[in-house]
């Protein structure tokens, strides 16, 4: 809690007014981040070595551990000031989503490898990898935040959780 403190100090007024009332949404973005970082640590990873040739493949496989590493932080952290839903429903509703979610993922690298043929032999390796990145890992990822951030705060976390009241000390 001190460094949180320690950086509000040092963030200008006008600045920190912005940042909370943004709060879920920069701890959305924070989430969706390390979900970034993960698939494409991931995607790059399996695509290279044991999925070598199945780029759908070993995107969908880092997508979901990505996916479910997200839930647990947006549901422990971004979004702890919403609720309204049972704990099995708002599960179900998180993965369906993500999966929509996934399914537009894929689109872009679907399109850039399967209608585009930006693939080998067509194109060089370094230009596959360059239109696997931008179409799966920027294009995909974007379209998708997008429509998880609407998803996740219209269905999965609808309602904000109301403050629980202080307890007031009777009097003697």
């Amino acid at each position: 809690m001190y460094l949180v403190q320690a950086v509000a100090q040092r963030v200008p007024e006008r600045m920190l007014s912005v940042f909370l009332r943004n709060a879920e949404l920069l701890k959305f973005l924070t989430v969706g981040g390390i979900a970034f970082v993960t698939t494409t640590g991931l995607f790059f990873g399996l695509k290279w070595t044991v999925l070598h040739g199945k780029p759908l493949t070993a995107n969908m496989v880092a997508t979901l551990i990505a996916t479910v590493l997200s839930y647990v932080l947006n549901r422990e952290w971004a979004f702890t000031a919403r609720g309204g839903r049972q704990g099995r429903h708002e599960a179900a509703l998180f993965f369906l989503v993500a999966g929509i979610g996934m399914l537009i993922t894929q689109l872009p690298l679907g399109v850039s490898r399967y209608i585009c043929q930006l693939q080998a032999p067509h194109v060089s390796l370094l230009v596959e990898n360059i239109a696997d990145f931008f179409s799966a890992t920027i294009l995909g990822t974007l379209l998708a935040t997008a429509f998880r951030w609407w998803a996740m705060r219209k269905f999965v976390f609808p309602h904000p959780v109301a403050p629980e009241p202080e307890a007031v000390p009777s009097a003697p």
